[in-house]
């Protein structure tokens, strides 16, 4: 980085590109003090600030790689940023500043993705975003019936900024990144033409800034610093997960679904450990461990299963319910967060009461990585599962390492992840073992192999539904996460919203084309259509299954890449055409590596595709043969079993995408 001392203020640069401006007259730093007010409601938070000052630090002074700022000439000096490297750190000589505001350089026209997993905008600029770790809701969409619902009958509708994996980190069309390195409830500003504001409530350790050639340079470097995932298992290219929940007649469904010529590669059974019956309907016994009268013989069963070359996942997340018997051992020992009398603190899930396990001890880390994931489930034969509820630490508990939960509360699903990856580790299973969280935030790349997109409605819609999922991963790629899958077919279903074939079979096609295709019966299974009730979506799923098989050799090889480079699978058009701006704003396509182009139909009743090919050669459409030049939109004949998919003209991969239409 290079300091520049201007007339009356200074300039900051990395490699040329101009990052931070100050004069008296246009300070990029404000500080000051805000009272928060933050209310949550099973993963749903209602947040709001009473800002009691905000005050702009107009004067700066410079002593070697130190900046000195007040609020005026001779006034007592409150924030000091020192350069060190690519590096700004932040120390307050104010004890009473808790908020910060940052104004970075801006241009005209720039582009601004990441923020972690972006479900609504992929490009975020012209908005802003909070950055908290929470349920996404319900709809998302403040216009729509469904987001009013559930907001009046359960405070879960959400917005389109909600997500349950922010990370205060984005990359601009200037092929520069900033992370704000805070675990504090912070905020994007990308509204202003001429800077971006970060809002911080504290003051944060430190900004880091990067600078890059290219965008794929640009994305090496944060999968550097944030942590790469191991390559895909070799068992997970053999086909679909398929999820059922269903006791032991999950065995005969999924027998049904091999007959039918659908290629399996695992059997995920989230109710593995019971059940148990409430007002809302059935809710799974959370203690972590199987239960034998809903799986008779259930360890046996995993071993057949595997003889024939399929694997068996689960379901854990880390909450203990208290009427089971691994509540009365972690209380005893002291793993539990407490209340504010010293007591365990109790969690309402509704109609059943949990301890939340403290991660910040790290005996209850242990004990939950070793007795709990170890023994309970890797030992007992699981080979995957869903780590779920990241995002759930309540904002009131106390914790082991004494710091704020308000503080604890982003970084918690990076601490989840870290606990199920030690205990994969523990067994030597890294690599073989796959499990897959909702929930993230700074450092999960490091521990979490795979990114789930979360509960989509079971829908087409704009905010909600399947082309969200395809946004998440794009923008959570770009930040080091490489694997994003979704459920096929969506998960929530509320208010008399239920699947059609046509959704499901839309849903499938794109899974196809992600690194890890996985079925779910949602979250009302009786109300909604399954897979395996109507013959048609049953045989166009046993196609595209056939399709993701067909593409492994492809697959392994961006999984390679993945490893080697930190490239995602799924990837933005501009990764890979960044002189065609064009491509910038691009959400609902993606390249899968840089050989193939996926445009799935994301609107209910559509039968064509419109879709953009970037500049800088020719594509071929994978079902027709028909070549087209780069840089044009077109539309493409797109039926139900033909997802407009083209190749680039000069892949090695020719004779393996063009073998795609034999089957």
């Amino acid at each position: 980085m290079n300091l520049e001392i201007l007339d009356n203020g200074f300039m900051l640069s990395i490699e040329g590109r101009a990052l931070l401006t100050h004069r008296p007259e246009n300070p990029c730093l404000f500080v000051g003090k805000g009272q928060e007010r933050m209310d949550m409601y099973r993963g749903n938070f209602d947040i709001d600030d009473y800002v009691v000052e905000r005050s702009p630090l107009t004067h700066a002074e410079i002593s070697g790689d130190e900046i000195a700022f007040s609020n005026a000439p001779g006034q007592a000096v409150r924030l000091v940023l020192t350069i060190k490297g690519s590096h700004v750190e932040f120390a307050a000589k104010d004890a009473s500043i808790n908020r910060v505001w940052l104004r970075l350089v801006a241009e005209e026209p720039e582009h601004v993705w990441g923020g972690g997993e972006q479900m609504s905008y992929f490009d975020m600029r012209g908005r802003r975003f909070p950055l908290w770790t929470s349920e996404p809701g319900v709809g998302r969409d403040k216009s729509t019936e469904i987001t009013w619902k559930a907001d009046v009958t359960g405070k879960s509708g959400g917005d389109y900024y909600n997500t349950n994996y922010p990370q205060p980190t984005y990359l601009t069309s200037r092929r520069i990144a900033v992370h704000v390195e805070t675990t504090a409830y912070s905020v994007f500003d990308f509204r202003n033409a001429d800077f971006h504001e970060v809002e911080i409530w504290a003051v944060p350790e430190r900004v880091e800034l990067f600078a890059a050639p290219t965008f794929v340079d640009l994305v090496g470097q944060l999968s550097i610093r944030f942590g790469r995932q191991p390559m895909l298992p070799d068992w997970v290219y053999g086909g679909a997960i398929i999820g059922l929940k269903d006791g032991e007649n999950s065995f005969t469904r999924l027998e049904a679904f091999r007959a039918a010529g659908v290629k399996v590669s695992g059997l995920w059974c989230e109710d593995w450990v019971g059940l148990r019956h409430t007002s809302f309907g059935a809710r799974l016994f959370w203690d972590w461990q199987a239960n034998e009268q809903r799986y008779p013989d259930l360890h046996n069963k995993i071993k057949e299963l595997r003889f024939e070359g399929i694997r068996f996942l689960g379901y854990v997340n880390p909450y203990l319910c208290v009427d089971g018997p691994l509540f009365p051992i972690a209380e005893a020992a002291g793993y539990f967060a407490t209340d504010e009398q010293g007591k365990t603190a109790l969690v309402d899930f509704g109609e059943f009461d949990c301890g939340v396990v403290d991660f910040t001890n790290p005996a209850a880390a242990d004990w939950f990585a070793e007795e709990v994931i170890g023994k309970n489930m890797l030992d007992y034969g699981l080979s995957g599962w869903m780590a779920d509820f990241g995002e759930y630490l309540p904002i009131d508990v106390k914790l082991a390492n004494g710091i704020d939960a308000k503080l604890m509360h982003n970084p918690w699903p990076t601490l989840w992840a870290e606990v199920n990856a030690k205990a994969v580790e523990s067994r030597g299973l890294t690599g073989d073992t796959l499990f897959f969280m909702r929930a993230g935030f700074t450092g999960v790349q490091a521990h979490c192999p795979l990114l789930w997109g979360g509960d989509q409605s079971v829908d087409f819609s704009r905010h909600d539904g399947l082309v969200t999922v395809m946004s998440g991963a794009l923008s959570s790629g770009l930040l080091g996460n490489a694997y994003h899958h979704s459920d096929i077919g969506g998960y929530t279903s509320l208010f008399g919203n239920v699947r059609t074939a046509e959704l499901i079979m839309r849903w499938s096609e794109m899974a196809a084309f992600t690194p890890v295709m996985r079925s779910h019966e949602g979250n009302r299974p009786k109300d909604n259509l399954q897979i395996d009730q109507d013959p048609q979506v049953l045989a166009h799923f046993a196609k595209m299954t056939q399709i993701y098989v067909h593409l492994a050799p492809y697959l392994k090889s961006l999984s390679q890449q993945a490893a080697e480079t930190g490239l995602p699978v799924q990837r933005p058009l501009f990764l890979h055409y960044e002189a065609d701006v064009a491509t910038y704003t691009i959400q609902d396509a993606y390249l899968y590596g840089s050989d193939l182009l996926v445009a799935p139909v994301w609107k209910a009743g559509e039968t064509t595709r419109g879709l953009y090919l970037p500049k800088g050669g020719r594509w071929v459409h994978v079902w027709s043969g028909e070549e087209f030049d780069g840089g044009e939109t077109i539309s493409v004949s797109a039926p139900l079993g033909q997802p407009a998919v083209f190749y680039r003209q000069a892949t090695d991969f020719t004779s393996l995408f063009e073998g795609l239409r034999q089957l």
